[in-house]
């Protein structure tokens, strides 16, 4: 019988060849681009997905691409049952590169931290299970279950590739886990509503700023003569919030976090907003996020008290656009897991109405809970308590990840308790010691997953 200190062992031997595969992943901009006709979400997407299935093959998995360039999987293992582990190859946009102390699609390892776009979210966790099966294939244990990796490729967005893999009638798995989130493990999401609020030009400011829906901007930038530069600079200063002055530009400074974890981050489009808005901006758009939303994401004024075991609502301006036709605020909304999507839609939309602002419904996902007395999160604490001391208990987020795709799924790692959570920002990085240990866990857990009856 094989003891846990073999697979540890093992892992450990593989560490070297594990970060130079996280290395070649994290060297595609795995950014969505949906100009390429040839591919649904890009070249760069496409060209990540077909070297991480070259990766698995080369690993002794079996592989397959679909043809159409949505999804791909690996599987190892035998018998009638599936175990899923659900990554995504695609990244959020790197943002400002000055922001960047390294290059973001190099990987650079300084001082046990491993820094690069994906490192965390969700490249290097993916890649980490591969070699936690890795390891238990060269051990030459049999596995009772199949594993099969199942790769998204739209999941910052729209989530596409794991629709289309539903969609195409492929093999659903009975329980699985994503190496998306925190440890110990997530079993309640909250609903992930997307939406855009719209109306004609309202103004003559012109302004674009922020990268995705998912991502609290870290920076929002307004140009404009000198004398309107003074006046926002005067502002700025009166708030007291950070910025950087150009030559005829000046930058509004946040703190980029992804948007489950709003509350942490400082939004540069809301703060920008604020400021433009005491200068008497005439902008639909601007007085909405400025009067509405502010710095309180939990938007208290219109929705109050709306919280419940799984967290408080947040709201994130993500973006903004403010072209020579049209005004356009994205939103990223987490609602609590009791609440419905109406509850907060209804209010929204009446708040719109009142500046001119037409709702529009981007995305929705329904929260999602799983027990804690179910077989696969009893076995997951078992592994997690035995490798770290930890007492672990199941976790609610405001975050959406694949667990959401099916049933008996729930977010596992790989960021520890302790560690510093980088997904989405400047400098993203994972540290040596975790990737390590995340990856003894994994190997452990898959391990006793594939092996145990329910």
């Amino acid at each position: 019988m094989i003891k846990k200190e073999e697979i540890k062992e093992r892992v450990n031997e593989l560490i070297p060849e594990l970060i130079d595969s996280i290395k070649e992943a994290v060297s595609f901009r795995s950014v969505i681009d949906e100009d390429n006709p040839n591919y649904p979400f890009g070249k760069n997407i496409d060209d990540c997905l077909k070297s991480t299935l070259n990766l698995c093959e080369s690993l002794g998995f079996k592989t397959y691409y679909d043809k159409d360039g949505y999804y791909g999987y690996a599987e190892v293992g035998q018998g009638p049952e599936l175990v899923g582990v659900l990554g995504h190859l695609d990244v959020v946009p790197e943002g400002d590169l000055n922001s960047w102390t390294y290059p973001p699609y190099e990987l650079t390892i300084v001082d046990d931290k491993i820094y690069g776009r994906g490192t965390q979210d969700d490249k290097g966790p993916t890649i980490a299970c591969i070699y936690a099966v890795k390891a238990l294939l060269d051990l030459g244990i049999k596995l009772n279950k199949r594993i099969r990796f199942i790769f998204g490729t739209d999941e910052e967005n729209l989530w596409r590739g794991i629709n289309k893999y539903k969609e195409n009638g492929e093999e659903i798995p009975a329980m699985g886990i994503t190496p998306d989130s925190e440890f110990f493990c997530i079993n309640a999401e909250k609903g992930l509503l997307q939406s855009t609020l719209t109306c004609k030009k309202s103004s003559n400011l012109t302004l674009s700023a922020g990268n995705a829906f998912n991502s609290v901007p870290d920076n929002a930038t307004y140009t404009g003569t000198a004398e309107e530069i003074n006046s926002l600079k005067n502002v700025l200063n009166s708030l007291n919030y950070k910025y950087i002055l150009n030559e005829n530009s000046i930058s509004v400074i946040g703190k980029g976090v992804h948007s489950a974890d709003s509350a942490e981050g400082i939004n540069a489009i809301s703060r920008l907003a604020i400021a433009l808005e005491k200068m008497g901006s005439s902008s639909n758009s601007i007085k909405f996020i400025a009067n509405v939303i502010g710095e309180d994401v939990a938007i208290k004024n219109l929705i109050p008290k709306c919280e419940d075991v799984s967290g408080k609502l947040t709201v994130n301006v993500g973006k903004i656009d403010l072209n020579e036709d049209i005004e356009t605020i994205s939103l990223d909304i987490r609602i609590p897991v009791t609440y419905k999507k109406e509850d907060i839609v209804n209010p929204i939309k009446e708040k719109a109405l009142e500046y001119g602002l037409e709702y529009n419904e981007f995305d929705w996902m329904e929260s999602i809970y799983v027990p804690a007395d179910h077989f696969l999160i009893k076995t997951l604490k078992e592994v997690y308590d035995e490798e770290t001391g930890y007492d672990g208990i199941p976790e609610s987020s405001g975050g959406a990840t694949y667990a959401r795709a099916i049933d008996n799924c729930v977010a596992f790692g790989m960021v520890f308790p302790t560690s510093e959570k980088t997904e989405h920002q400047p400098n993203e990085f994972i540290t040596m010691h975790d990737l390590v240990k995340a990856t003894e866990i994994y190997a452990l857990a898959l391990y006793k997953l594939a092996k145990l009856a329910k």
